[in-house]
């Protein structure tokens, strides 16, 4: 490819809008351009990498037995209204009316649509085990797009279902899709990790996330040094107390306590420890209120509370919800006498004097027992993990590192097929439900994530795998004859060898073309100059290493076969 013909705009200047370092080289590369919020062009360059990405992502598909179809964006309504979710996705989902005024809505996802369609044309256990996959557009109506790709309303995904006779099967083609990610990640040049994750709105009952390890991901990743234990912030589990509290209890009091309502603001007027302060919040779920028990340094997890509770949804109570059911203002609400489901979590087993609201205006208890004084319905993992936190498999120590999920892979069952009657006959003749397992991969966003990891001051440094140009071929005068003579054959030789060369045949200074070509990550840059021609040599310098050698012409194309071949991951 020629540079002089390519729409390839580089920035000097950095976007204001560009929060990220992969939003900001994005956009200084030439490889996106943005249309609205959330909503990006690829450019040629950025069209490139994304390519990369689905080409691997196909392979590894295809050889874990996947097949590909193409299913259509527009969605009609019928469909989410038959799987329970057109009531409950929210307004991610972008829903809109055609002209005869029926109901539709832009796909961000399609256990729906793949559902109806084998539920049509798959009748028998003959035909299973079926796994099929797409790479398609999707739109999800982020509140606060942000990040570039790594956050936007319109991203390019795969996404992959599976459809078995059995539990047992299933668990052999989740296994086989776990690995073909593996793979996949591996192959694009990313560090990541594998984590236990929530399954959220898509359902199902088991999951797990891929996790691009970098500093500026959104996501939490919570991961043992000592064994293999890892998951995100929403999934970890926290282990129950070795050595539940054991104080002698001492008797219960109502104290007076003014203007008192936070936690540390009860800890300092007793002179308490944070710890033993109770929290008592209360939550509105479409079951009712209800009211949940936390040590004072402890956060609720909201997932888990959602999940504990079988609910779609949990809410912080309003004020004038805690003052009904309380009677009394925010601050001063306590479980003592509160006429209301009361959940713990674990950590407050067998635990004694604690402070807690009286619901009274102006006084909290003290002293407090948890066996003794509250009739807790059930204890339960119901906080976020902290890093004064143990493993919950084998206690070591935790540590938290930030990551971008590019992967999540889930365990189904029989969530959509039950609730959209796709069954098969078995041996017997007898209808059984299918059992789904669902697989999905940010395709888009892996383009940014592999930036987050890989760049320096200059620009992006590509891996291989996923670079647009594997070779940036620069001559330094292109109004030279000699020079031009052998960097046009040289051109020709490189693409017909099946290397991907950008040839900088603009009439630019030779700093400019070097600073660009560092900006778009390109592998490997080729100099052609008098002074190396006079020795019938060319200069390569290494993107990632910086490291420059000076390789002869006859040996040129060998040389960048040889390194590039050693670079692309199996």
């Amino acid at each position: 490819m020629r540079y002089a013909r390519m729409l390839l705009p580089t920035l000097k200047e950095t976007p204001a809008e560009a929060e990220t370092i992969s939003h900001q080289l994005l956009l200084r590369a030439g490889l996106i351009r943005k249309l609205a919020s959330g909503i990006y062009d690829y450019l040629p360059v950025g069209l490139r990498v994304l390519r990369k990405v689905e080409a691997i992502v196909r392979e590894e598909m295809n050889r874990a037995g996947a097949q590909e179809v193409l299913l259509p964006a527009v969605q009609p309504a019928e469909l989410w209204q038959e799987s329970g979710r057109w009531q409950v996705y929210g307004k991610e989902l972008l829903r809109f009316r055609d002209r005869h005024d029926r109901d539709y809505c832009f796909g961000p996802t399609h256990e729906e649509v793949i559902t109806d369609l084998v539920r049509r044309e798959v009748h028998s256990y003959r035909q299973l085990p079926l796994n099929l996959y797409q790479i398609q557009t999707k739109f999800r109506d982020e509140i606060r797009p942000r990040f570039g790709l790594i956050r936007g309303r319109e991203f390019i995904m795969k996404d992959g279902y599976s459809f078995d006779a059995t539990e047992a099967g299933a668990d052999e083609t989740y296994q086989a899709m776990y690995e073909a990610y593996g793979r996949i990640f591996s192959r694009c040049g990313l560090r990541f990790k594998t984590v236990e994750a929530d399954s959220g709105p898509i359902g199902g009952s088991f999951s797990h996330e891929f996790m691009v390890l970098a500093e500026t991901g959104e996501d939490v990743v919570v991961s043992c040094t000592a064994c293999a234990y890892a998951a995100n912030l929403e999934k970890a589990q926290v282990a129950p107390p070795s050595n539940p509290g054991s104080d002698p209890p001492a008797p219960l009091e109502k104290v007076y306590t003014p203007e008192v309502r936070t936690v540390t603001e009860v800890a300092d007027f007793l002179q308490l420890p944070v710890e033993k302060v109770l929290k008592t919040l209360l939550y509105e779920t479409e079951a009712g209120v209800v009211a949940v028990l936390l040590r004072g340094d402890h956060e609720v997890n909201e997932v888990k509370l959602k999940n504990f509770l079988k609910v779609q949804d949990v809410n912080l109570a309003t004020e004038a919800v805690v003052q009904r059911e309380t009677r009394a203002p925010v601050g001063f609400a306590g479980p003592l006498g509160l006429q209301l489901p009361l959940y713990a979590d674990h950590s407050l087993r067998s635990t004694a004097n604690l402070a807690a609201g009286a619901n009274e205006d102006q006084h909290h208890y003290i002293n407090v027992n948890i066996e003794r004084d509250l009739g807790i319905r059930e204890f339960a993992d119901l906080r976020q993990v902290a890093p004064s936190d143990f493993c919950p498999r084998c206690r070591g120590a935790l540590e938290f590192l930030r990551g971008i999920e590019v992967g999540h892979v889930f365990k189904l069952g029989y969530k959509y097929s039950q609730a959209m009657n796709a069954t098969y006959l078995d041996a017997q003749g007898q209808e059984q439900l299918m059992y789904m397992g669902c697989y999905g991969i940010g395709v888009s966003r892996i383009v940014a994530a592999a930036i987050e990891q890989n760049n320096d001051a200059d620009g992006i440094i590509f891996p291989v795998p996923l670079a647009p140009f594997q070779v940036l071929l620069v001559p330094i005068a292109v109004n030279d004859t000699h020079t031009m003579g052998v960097a046009e054959p040289l051109y020709e030789e490189l693409t017909a060898l099946g290397l991907e060369v950008l040839f900088d045949d603009r009439d630019e200074r030779p700093g400019i073309k070097f600073k660009d070509g560092d900006l778009l990550g390109i592998p490997f840059r080729v100099v052609l100059g008098p002074k190396t021609l006079a020795r019938e040599a060319a200069e390569v310098r290494h993107r990632r290493t910086r490291e420059m050698q000076l390789v002869p012409l006859n040996a040129l194309p060998g040389f960048l076969q040889d390194r590039l071949r050693m670079e692309m991951l199996p």
